[in-house]
This record gives C-alpha cells, structure tokens and sequence, in this order.
C-alpha cells in the first residue's frame, strides 16, 4: 500500500482539499485499497479545528464530503509511516524542515512538482480564490496518480 500526506500550514484548506480530492479519484480508479491518504499541518495554529467553510464549499460543488476532518500536525513518525509527503508550496517545505530536518529517502514534495508546470499552490486563506486552489489540487493529483500508478500494478 502507498501511503501519501497532504501538507499545509494550518491544514484546514489546502491539505484536507487535496486529501479529499484524491480520495475521490483514487477511488473512482478503484485504487482505495492501494492507497492511503491524510492530510496534516506543518503548524499548531489550528489543531482540531474542522475544514475551512471554503474548503467545504468548494468541495461540495463536486459531491466531496470531508465531514469528520480536523486539524493535525504532522509528527516525527510521519517520515516513516508515510511514502510520500506532498506541501502545498516552498514555505511548507520550509516549515516541515524543522520538524523532519532530513529527507533521506526522498519522500518530500511539492503536490504540483509531479505537473508539468511545477510550482506553489496559493493558500486561499489569504487570496480568498478557492477555484483557484482547487483547480491546482486537481492539477497536482490527476499527476501524482499518473507519477504513481505503475507502483500500483
């Protein structure tokens, strides 16, 4: 099983976006069962707080439940739990080095690395533009999946 996080920095938009979303492709491919997804915040600002009312909305428009979500950090043990871990843009990274200070088995990315156009996903908390997140989530999964899929047969 592939075992992926989602990071941003307060995980209340972007990360859970991106959680949510692929857990929607992933399963529509009928991968669910090669496939785990979370998602975590490089911050403690908002541990246990639910998915940003944005967030929700937008995902809702594409029948896309993320009841039950709340924040979380992400931890130490993350590194080995997981295969990949996937920032949302270059702070993230930044943020994520002074919690896991080493990348030895080349596990950190950005989501939209995998695209053809890598770059930083914009944090709607601040542009107010969640089309515009979700658009470059979407971008970053449907490449992700592509980058993924022959460890999947």
């Amino acid at each position: 099983m592939i075992r992926v996080l989602f990071i941003c920095h307060g995980n209340i938009c972007r990360s859970p976006m991106a959680e949510f979303v692929c857990k929607d492709m992933v399963a529509k491919k009928g991968w669910s069962n090669k496939i785990y997804i979370a998602s975590a915040a490089t911050t403690t600002e908002e541990i246990g707080n639910p998915v940003h009312r944005g967030t929700v909305q937008k995902l809702a428009q594409y029948g896309i439940s993320t009841k039950g979500k709340t924040a979380r950090q992400v931890t130490k043990a993350d590194y080995a739990e997981y295969d990949y871990l996937l920032c949302m843009e270059n702070q993230n990274l930044r943020e994520l080095k002074r919690i896991l200070p080493s990348d030895p088995a080349h596990k950190i990315y950005r989501l939209l690395d995998f695209s053809n156009h890598p770059r930083d996903i914009a944090d709607p908390w601040y542009t107010g533009n969640f089309d515009v997140s979700y658009d470059d989530i979407l971008e970053g999964c449907e490449a992700f999946l592509r980058h993924i899929a022959p460890e999947l047969s």
